[in-house]
């Protein structure tokens, strides 16, 4: 039977050392903060909200939440989203996608103060994920991924990762942080070819690709660790993973749940980048 990782505990852990991060910096003369802007009220978008301020309550940190209409015109959604990028009492915002068609996420893109761009959207902060740099800001979800790894000393140098998704909001950025973790990586998708053998080759086995239980047992090698990043409803409506957890867990060493795994540490990770970036204003101002 597989050992199941939590995501909770991973949280749990991290807490304490955000909470003195976040007082440290207060005693400094900077209260972190993190504007949440979000457009139309999506089930999943307001259930991540309320992840996250109940996540930033108990750490200590500030979050507002900036809610408009689906309809906001482009014109309006401008001048309101200046106003949050420039004001220096923000040090993170956080945007919910996707947006309404009538909303162009590349000129939002363009807008974002990389800075304060903190789950990793702007190009900016893709291509410092992608040379290496620490300065940048990668999406919270493959960080996530990254920290509850490092969490259950999963070895990841030398190991040969597989990675199945390649989206800019997980699975390439999530190639560069385990290849700066010294990992092989392999990244396929569901147009590789025999994707069940290229996965049965993996010691680490990482589902992203959006597709409900499309990570079967043919699939998993003997003791491999399977770690699931899909969030989606299978055929009763039931929220479940990349991976048919069932049929997978008994070959398992380890395994991620969903819900309870690596969605769960996405808010600690946005708590982290949060206090970075307002470390970061801090250091600009000479302090």
């Amino acid at each position: 039977m597989a050992e199941v990782l939590k995501g909770k505990g991973v949280g749990d852990a991290m807490k304490e050392r955000l909470a003195a991060k976040n007082a440290e910096l207060v005693a400094k003369g900077v209260t972190p903060c993190l504007n949440i802007v979000r457009i139309g009220e999506r089930p999943d978008d307001l259930a991540y909200e309320r992840g996250a301020l109940k996540r930033f309550e108990g750490i200590g940190i500030e979050a507002r939440v900036s809610a408009y209409p689906e309809d906001i015109t482009w014109d309006d959604f401008e001048k309101e989203f200046t106003k949050i990028n420039d004001d220096p009492g923000v040090h993170g915002i956080l945007l919910f996608k996707p947006f309404p068609k009538h909303i162009d996420e590349d000129a939002v893109k363009r807008i974002i103060d990389p800075g304060k761009d903190v789950d990793g959207m702007c190009d900016a902060n893709i291509a410092k994920v992608f040379a290496g740099d620490e300065t940048g800001f990668a999406p919270c979800t493959p960080t996530a991924v990254v920290e509850l790894m490092k969490h259950y000393e999963i070895p990841l140098k030398g190991a040969k990762v597989v990675l199945v998704g390649r989206s800019m909001v997980v699975g390439k950025p999530l190639a560069m942080l385990l290849l700066k973790e010294n990992a092989t990586v392999t990244i396929c998708h569901t147009r590789t070819a025999d994707l069940p053998a290229e996965c049965r080759a993996a010691d680490v086995l990482i589902a992203a690709a959006g597709a409900a239980k499309m990570i079967g047992a043919e699939h998993v090698k003997e003791g491999a660790v399977v770690i699931d990043v899909g969030i989606n409803l299978d055929e009763e409506g039931n929220l479940c993973g990349d991976v048919d957890f069932e049929g997978v867990e008994p070959l398992a060493s380890k395994i991620t749940p969903v819900p309870g795994g690596v969605g769960s540490v996405t808010t600690s990770i946005l708590a982290m980048h949060t206090l970075m970036a307002a470390e970061r204003s801090l250091e600009g101002r000479g302090q």
